[in-house]
């Protein structure tokens, strides 16, 4: 009788890319926290907390870009809002943090969160119940962007709204989210959401060891995800998710129910969304509204389309990169960011159509006369071209 586990670690690790992709994550889980809390400061092998934490920042988002990839690049699903799912996950972890705090706020008050004691708030709010407990906040974490993608697809997919129009509604979701929770009497926290978190089960936010290991959660967390995704897309369902993107139509006319398939990847797209902003949440030390600025969301769609969409480990590569340049840019020509953004995301689309790990192989050295040439497939008929 053969083991269920043999096709998935065939689909992970069948390949090289997956190889090297859970590889390096899994080696950077370990050797970026040894290399920081064991090696002396004084080294040029240890690595600063800030460093620490900046990455594993880079990583939260290399999960939230890989959620995207998955339901964009694989089934043809471009959503503009899918930074609302991150933000919902990061609010429940923060409810939770909020919830640890107890009468080490300002107000000492073991009941209420600050901003609700300084608003004059009698009572905890029935939905902040259970978040006191980690196993419930973990839960919520996952199922309240879930069950939002799930009502959210199940009306958007059955009314068949495809291509721009779902752009559009999903931009609208998450701006309205926005708005909401800009709200005081939501009791979210209004503009200035959840901060000054103390500790996590017990330990000391602020501890080089606590954030060492919020570090390999997001790296292994990654990791997970990549893998989760590489079984989906490799898989027959993975398969019909590929057909819906080229030819929605035709898979109908087949007799498959197109919604189901696309509502199953959008669910686990937004739950996987969720877990990238709880992971986000400790390392950063706040959540707020702002995190649902549908400016956000279009952002992720740039770290995918840079790093190569529908490869997985290219949206990977496209979030860590693009961060990057952001943190450096925002640091020493801060009001040239934006403008970068958008000349890159031009520049993407005229020249790298298919981001970066779908374009740099298809270079090659050699050839008769010497010198680089471009290698082109064509689609249509299968051939490959080459020109200077």
């Amino acid at each position: 009788m053969r083991s269920a586990a043999g096709p998935i670690v065939t689909a992970v690790l069948g390949d090289a890319t997956g190889r090297i992709v859970v590889g390096l994550l899994v080696a950077a889980a370990v050797a970026v926290p040894v290399l920081n809390l064991m090696v002396p400061a004084g080294s040029p092998l240890h690595v600063p907390p800030y460093v620490v934490a900046l990455i594993g920042k880079y990583l939260t988002f290399a999960l939230l870009a890989l959620s995207v990839d998955l339901i964009w690049g694989f089934a043809g699903i471009l959503s503009l809002g899918h930074g609302a799912f991150f933000a919902l996950g990061g609010y429940a972890m923060g409810m939770h943090l909020m919830r640890q705090i107890g009468t080490r706020g300002v107000y000492g008050n073991a009941e209420l969160p600050d901003f609700m004691v300084f608003l004059n708030w009698k009572e905890l709010p029935w939905y902040w119940y259970g978040f006191d407990a980690f196993p419930f906040a973990a839960l919520m974490v996952v199922l309240v962007p879930g069950v939002l993608a799930l009502v959210f697809g199940w009306f958007a997919f059955r009314s068949r709204v495809t291509g721009v129009y779902l752009s559009i509604i999903t931009q609208a979701m998450t701006f309205a989210l926005m708005l909401a929770f800009f709200r005081n009497d939501m009791g979210f926290g209004g503009n200035n959401g959840l901060t000054d978190f103390k500790d996590i089960l017990g330990f000391n936010l602020q501890a080089g060891g606590t954030r060492a290991v919020l570090f390999a959660a997001s790296a292994l967390a990654v990791a997970g995800a990549y893998a989760l995704c590489r079984v989906i897309v490799a898989s027959r369902l993975g398969r019909v998710l590929l057909a819906v993107r080229d030819a929605e139509g035709r898979v109908r006319f087949l007799g498959y129910r197109v919604e189901y398939y696309k509502l199953f990847v959008f669910v686990v797209s937004a739950m996987l969304a969720g877990i990238a902003g709880a992971l986000y949440v400790p390392q950063v030390g706040i959540i707020n509204p702002g995190e649902f600025a549908p400016a956000n969301s279009i952002e992720i769609i740039i770290w995918v389309a840079v790093g190569g969409r529908g490869s997985l480990h290219g949206a990977i590569l496209g979030a860590i990169l693009v961060n990057f340049a952001k943190t450096y840019l925002t640091g020493a020509i801060p009001e040239i960011w934006l403008f970068a953004l958008g000349g890159l995301f031009v520049a993407v689309t005229l020249f790298l159509p298919k981001g970066i790990v779908g374009t740099v192989p298809a270079f090659k050295f050699g050839g008769a006369g010497g010198g680089w040439r471009w290698r082109r497939l064509v689609p249509a008929r299968g051939r490959s071209e080459e020109r200077p």
